[in-house]
């Protein structure tokens, strides 16, 4: 990343945690957050799919499946690339951080590889999919644990991971 980039990366991250942070979109976006965590809220959408479409159970099952998979992936991108989270002075950050390390978010990751996977099952829910997908990334850098470029890349490579795993029969 050149440092203009990473300029302008911090000062949108610095942006979003100091004039457009509302308290009641904090809370709201802290608490739609924590239903990403490790994916679950994907797991738990893609499971609910398995119950409801018996005919195309196994399918459901491994999209479910994709999301931890899609987790485990991210980590070991998060070891490679070693960005440590945002620390802002006189900034506080809002919610729990599993690790220390950033990028790529692994909220974004799981979320966009979920909304793939769902989707390609689902394609009638695909745009409300990918909405709940950007949500969730956004409230990363919003709440203050990620970078906005983390974000990004976390989309990017849920999506492609999400698109290979949806072409596996």
């Amino acid at each position: 990343m050149t440092d203009r980039a990473r300029e302008a990366d911090l000062r949108l991250l610095v942006l979003l945690r100091t004039r457009l942070r509302r308290p009641r979109a904090e809370r709201a976006l802290a608490a739609y957050s924590s239903l990403g965590e490790y994916g679950r809220v994907w797991i738990g959408a893609a499971l609910a799919g398995a119950l409801v479409d018996r005919r195309r159970r196994g399918p459901w099952l491994r999209a479910a499946a994709g999301v931890p998979l899609t987790l485990g992936m991210n980590f070991g991108v998060k070891l490679a690339v070693g960005r440590e989270r945002p620390v802002l002075e006189d900034i506080v950050v809002t919610g729990p951080v599993p690790t220390s390390l950033s990028f790529p978010s692994a909220h974004a990751a799981t979320s966009f590889a979920g909304a793939t996977l769902i989707g390609a099952l689902a394609p009638s829910l695909r745009s409300g999919l990918y909405v709940a997908a950007g949500v969730m990334a956004f409230s990363r850098p919003y709440l203050g644990v990620h970078y906005p470029s983390d974000v990004l890349a976390g989309a990017a490579v849920g999506t492609a991971i999400g698109r290979v795993l949806a072409r596996v029969r």
